[in-house]
């Protein structure tokens, strides 16, 4: 029954609780993803990369699938599921580590000490962990989202996803935020106990979920998946689609070193008392103070002209951030003192984040009017496929420009040969700087012959 006072229903406020929650656990847990399978269950810095990569790049692909399977099922049995399996997965990212040490692999406490564990193979068993949260997060964008469309009517839409995004953003915000009192308070073994927080969090939301949440959507309706994989085939065949796809994929590879690059850089350079996921939040924070300024200012004009002016500003970004190691001594704020690295790191994720108030609302707007009539959900349910891409070869590339120029200082015997080891860690960005310009170019060679072949045909006609 709809709430007449507020305009939504039961099912819409426990569907944007529990998002919030799943939010908070999911971020806490990612911002330091790359950290915690380094440090806590050793891998290096290119195996953290790949597989936190691929992590991330399916619970991009995953959703379309996984909302099939929803539909098929109802949408409160797959809450069910996949809160189920959050909380077993984020509780095995919090029990794995005890099962190391019990077999005399590692030590933990503030420092981790390591006994072979780097060379054992037993730490690969943290992937099956890490798929089960993969498998559990891909059912939450659909199902959530879908309630949201389900549970309000034309008249409640816009507001009904105001409220969505706005507990999204409250759960990523407080998510990266208890990550540094924890790391605070207990070294290294924060990171392991930051996973029974957001098992708290996910097993909160499912008892929710099982008490509260009882929705008007029908079961067994819904694609199949052979439909589904037609619908990604004919997606993919689209030449000018594609085209856009990969040149907007370099543009997120550099937003992902938000979570693949920052945190180890910042904490390497910039010393342990640094707040990388702190400086994460600067970056939601930013997108909702700008995005509707900006949407409104350009409102006039293409999707191509604002999604070009964004790309433009990602190479800013890239570049303000390798100019943190340019500078010595602390930067004086007149209320507090920072680190350069930290301070222009922050700088470049202002700027990041304003580039993404240009691109993604308008992205999704040029993505749409590409997909022939009748077939819009079909292609929009593929429209985050350059977040697949870019975390593959973003966090893939990350691992790689990690151990070569800003490895971990744990691999040297004395500070002075980390020094000099890592004395260009500043070309990290370099590389991204480059990854952007040729984004942004590309995106400016495709408007052009996006426009002309446009132009032909409609002379033809």
């Amino acid at each position: 029954m709809t709430n007449k006072k507020q305009g939504f229903s039961k099912a819409f406020w426990i569907a944007n609780s529990v998002e919030l929650l799943e939010r908070a656990a999911y971020y806490g847990v990612f911002i330091v993803i790359t950290l915690y399978l380094s440090r806590i269950i050793g891998f290096t810095d290119i195996e953290a990369a790949l597989i936190a990569g691929s992590f991330s790049a399916g619970l991009y692909l995953l959703p379309t699938f996984s909302g099939a399977l929803a539909d098929k099922i109802g949408f409160k049995n797959s809450l069910l599921i996949a809160f189920s399996l959050l909380t077993i997965g984020y509780a095995g990212l919090a029990i794995f580590p005890s099962i190391l040490e019990s077999k005399g692999l590692v030590e933990y406490s503030r420092e981790v000490t390591f006994h072979g564990l780097r060379e054992s193979g037993i730490r690969f068993n943290i992937i099956p962990i890490m798929l089960v949260i993969m498998v559990g997060g891909s059912f939450i964008k659909s199902v959530i989202t879908g309630t949201v469309a389900m549970e309000t009517t034309e008249g409640t839409r816009a507001r009904g996803f105001s409220i969505f995004y706005m507990m999204v953003n409250i759960g990523a915000f407080s998510g990266k935020t208890i990550v540094k009192p924890l790391r605070e308070s207990m070294g290294n073994l924060g990171l392991v106990n930051l996973n029974y927080f957001s098992a708290s969090m996910t097993l909160i939301a499912l008892i929710m979920i099982y008490f509260f949440y009882k929705n008007s959507k029908n079961d067994g309706e819904g694609k199949s998946f052979k439909e589904i994989w037609n619908a990604l085939v004919k997606v993919l065949s689209n030449v000018r689609l594609l085209a856009l796809i990969i040149i907007i994929t370099g543009f997120w590879m550099v937003q992902h070193q938000l979570y693949a690059t920052m945190p180890k850089y910042v904490l390497r350079l910039a010393g342990e008392h640094a707040s990388p996921s702190w400086y994460a939040n600067v970056n939601p924070l930013v997108v909702v103070l700008t995005v509707g300024l900006v949407t409104s200012l350009l409102s006039k004009k293409t999707p191509l002209f604002s999604m070009t002016v964004g790309m433009f500003i990602m190479p800013v970004s890239a570049f303000a951030m390798a100019m943190g190691n340019w500078f010595e001594g602390q930067v004086d704020l007149g209320f507090m003192t920072m680190h350069p690295v930290a301070f222009m790191m922050i700088i470049g994720i202002m700027f990041q984040a304003l580039a993404e108030s240009f691109i993604s609302p308008r992205f999704l707007e040029y993505f749409s009017l590409q997909a022939p009539k009748g077939e819009l959900g079909l292609y929009l349910g593929f429209s985050h496929l350059h977040s697949f891409l870019s975390s593959i070869l973003g966090f893939g590339l990350s691992g790689f420009l990690l151990s070569k120029y800003c490895p971990d200082p744990k691999l040297y015997e004395t500070r002075e040969a980390w020094e000099s080891a890592a004395s260009n860690a500043h070309y990290i960005w370099y590389y991204f700087v480059a990854i952007a310009m040729l984004s942004a170019v590309s995106l400016i060679v495709y408007g052009v012959i996006v426009k002309r072949i446009d132009s032909k045909k409609q002379l033809a006609e």
